[in-house]
């Protein structure tokens, strides 16, 4: 079984759900600590001007001692303005009625509720758009024990899994004996960014899921997944 995981980010980037597709079973890491100035809260969107950074408003005091799912969101107008700025830069874009109604339901009906629900409600809408049907469990419902490489590995143990993919960073701290000694098989995520065709002059990789969506629907997810790595070509490992 393959597994992967990945803490809750706000209108998440296109390796990730490639990263979820390749896996059996995707565990969404709502125990992290929330990090400032991360992808927690905020992702960005392409605009005549360049990129623009979303950032959804949160109650950080005390964050050290909060992990993700315990971040509260601040009631101002911040909905608003978000879906001012996806409608305004992306409203001529082909696919945009086929996803802004959801989308924008979801950001006013969700969110007077903590980060990490709203974000995994976001993350199961955009896999559902994707056609990715990668069941999700949530590390919180779970005793997960350690720190870094050993909480990870715990992970996979406690779900079964014999093989887990880390993100590209994983590389710096996993413990690969200890992996190997538990008959479990490591993988590392190189995501090859696509290009396509994007609404605007100059083509902007590296934006929120949404881009793509809006500007090529239902062929999101074959875009997402090309030039990248096959879960047949990761078991084959």
């Amino acid at each position: 079984m393959i597994l992967t995981a990945h803490q809750p980010v706000y209108l998440p980037w296109l390796g990730l759900f490639h990263k979820i597709a390749l896996a059996d079973l995707f565990c969404y890491f709502d125990i992290v600590q929330y990090q400032r100035k991360d992808y927690n809260n905020r992702n960005k969107i392409k605009t005549s001007n360049g990129d623009l950074w979303l950032s959804v408003p949160v109650e950080s005091k005390g964050h050290l001692n909060k992990n993700v799912s315990g971040i509260l969101i601040i009631q101002d107008n911040w909905v608003e303005k978000h879906l001012k700025s996806i409608e305004l830069n992306y409203k001529k874009t082909p696919f945009f009625k086929n996803y802004f109604p959801e989308l924008q339901s979801i950001l006013i009906n969700e969110s007077k509720s903590s980060l990490g629900h709203l974000n995994l409600i976001l993350l199961k809408y955009f896999m559902e758009c994707l056609s990715i049907d990668t069941p999700i469990v949530k590390a919180s419902d779970y005793n997960f024990n350690g720190v870094g490489s050993d909480l990870v590995l715990d992970m996979c143990i406690e779900l079964n899994a014999s093989n887990y993919i880390f993100g590209s960073q994983g590389k710096d701290y996993v413990n690969l004996e200890k992996f190997r000694a538990n008959n479990v098989n490591v993988h590392f995520q190189k995501y090859n960014h696509p290009n396509y065709e994007q609404y605007g002059k100059e083509f902007i990789p590296f934006m929120s899921i949404v881009d793509l969506l809006f500007n090529k629907g239902d062929k999101s997810l074959e875009i997402l997944l090309s030039g990248n790595i096959s879960k047949s070509e990761v078991l084959m490992q």
